[in-house]
Formats: structure tokens, sequence, C-alpha cells
């Protein structure tokens, strides 16, 4: 990991993330576009859990393709389209990221690019 956590007290009363995230020194940069929870070969799971599931799924692969993986995370943006989802999403993100606590930040939206897409990632890595 080449980043430190600087952490006000915030974040600690609301989730597992951190308030900030300093990186230092010469690294390479990955940022990704919005990853949804839809299937390498077109599936959408019809619920939450499904699409969370596949979409940190597709976190993972975006970042093995870069040479690193989910302690490289600085920032995680987690788009959702109802806040009745955010207990079973958080218990995905939870399941992925164990006691990794990147800076987060998480929206609820209207919609996302297809109605039907429940979740959407967007991340920022450094290594």
């Amino acid at each position: 990991m080449s980043h430190t956590i600087h952490d006000i007290g915030v974040a600690k009363q609301i989730a597992a993330y951190s308030d900030s995230i300093e990186v230092r020194g010469n690294v390479r940069w990955l940022f990704s576009s919005g990853t949804p929870g839809l299937a390498i070969n077109g599936d959408l799971p019809s619920d939450i859990t499904g699409q969370a599931e596949i979409a940190w799924k597709h976190v993972i692969d975006i970042l093995e393709q870069a040479d690193m993986g989910l302690a490289d995370l600085v920032t995680v943006t987690q788009y959702l389209t109802r806040a009745e989802d955010i207990p079973a999403y958080g218990r995905v993100r939870t399941r992925f990221l164990g006691e990794l606590r990147p800076a987060s930040m998480l929206l609820i939206v209207p919609q996302l690019f297809k109605p039907e897409f429940l979740v959407e990632l967007e991340i920022i890595a450094a290594k």
C-alpha cells in the first residue's frame, strides 16, 4: 500500500471507511469508469446483492489487470438507486473489503445509465 490514512473521527461514526487518504511518492494511478453489476455475458441479477457482488468482482478484475489489489484502493464512489438497499450493499462491500478502509462516498441517485442497474462503483487506486 502506497498511501496513509488520515482520520479526523467523522468516518468512524458512520461506517468502515477513512476520512482521507494521502498518496506520496512516485506511484501509478488507476482511475475506473463506473462499473455496474452487469456480468460479462450480459446477465444482470435483479437484486442488489447479486449486482453488488458482480460489480465488486469487476473492481478486483480491473485492479488485477493493473497489477494492483484491493489494498491499493484510495477511494471508492458508490452509486445506489434505492436507499433501502444500503444494508444489503454494505454486507457485500464488507465481504470484499474486510478491514480495508478506502476513502468512500455513497450516493443515492434516481437512476443509473440503464434503469435496471441498482449499483455502480467507481474507483481510484494507487501503487
